[in-house]
């Protein structure tokens, strides 16, 4: 299985910290926050990952290079101007292949075994999705379940589902989803509530800590709460 980390965010909600620093290569604990993920990978025995960046992306390739030193094999897709979530994923399918891959937002924070997510996506479907506990700032939720399910349990996604969870920004990806959309700017959020009203998105709810660090105060709080060991 391939990995691709989505690295090209403007960062807007996180300056003056991104005005200089990719927002990925923002540290927590003493390490950028892409870097978590890699490591993950790296233990879960996912070794070949593509990253795509836009806003100071050179910074970024120039930290991480070719992934060699982390014990991975890094492919850049470099976009210019960025291309949303979609359009990014898009423009990088020829480095992510034919098959089933996993993809991760590159500002957020997890403690999840990925290695788990190898067969994560059923025959058949689409897309698979991490959900966790709504936060503060969404606390409406992004998608709900066809029959009610317990931390750690998995199931189809309804769009009617009650009650909703929010997206972790963690999931396994079928490249089909994209099947005869050309290269360009692109939302994702539209793509998949499209495949989960035709019954071909499935989920499960997250079961360890999980931070969306999209301002200063997130990411000084869980900069704070690993330290401290509350993480």
């Amino acid at each position: 299985m391939k990995a691709m980390i989505l690295a090209a965010g403007l960062g807007t909600r996180m300056r003056p910290l991104t005005g200089h620093t990719p927002k990925p290569l923002l540290a927590v604990a003493g390490k950028p926050l892409i870097l978590w993920h890699i490591d993950r990978l790296h233990e879960a025995g996912i070794t070949d990952i593509v990253i795509n960046t836009a806003w100071l992306g050179q910074k970024l390739a120039d930290y991480l290079g070719d992934g060699s030193g982390f014990g991975v094999s890094i492919s850049w897709s470099h976009e210019g101007e960025a291309l949303e979530t979609a359009g990014g994923i898009i423009k990088a399918l020829p480095l992510l292949g034919p098959e089933p891959f996993l993809l991760v937002n590159g500002d957020i924070w997890l403690r999840h075994d990925f290695g788990s997510l190898r067969n994560a996506l059923q025959s058949g479907l689409l897309a698979h999705l991490l959900l966790a506990e709504n936060p503060a700032h969404n606390l409406k939720g992004d998608f709900g379940f066809a029959e009610p399910k317990r931390p750690g349990e998995s199931g189809l996604l309804a769009s009617s589902g009650e009650p909703r969870y929010t997206f972790s920004g963690l999931s396994v990806i079928q490249p089909a989803l994209f099947a005869g959309l050309p290269e360009g700017r692109r939302a994702l959020a539209p793509l998949l509530f499209a495949a989960i009203a035709a019954g071909k998105v499935s989920g499960e709810r997250l079961t360890g800590p999980w931070v969306d660090v999209g301002t200063p105060e997130r990411l000084r709080q869980l900069d704070a709460d690993i330290r401290q060991g509350r993480m």
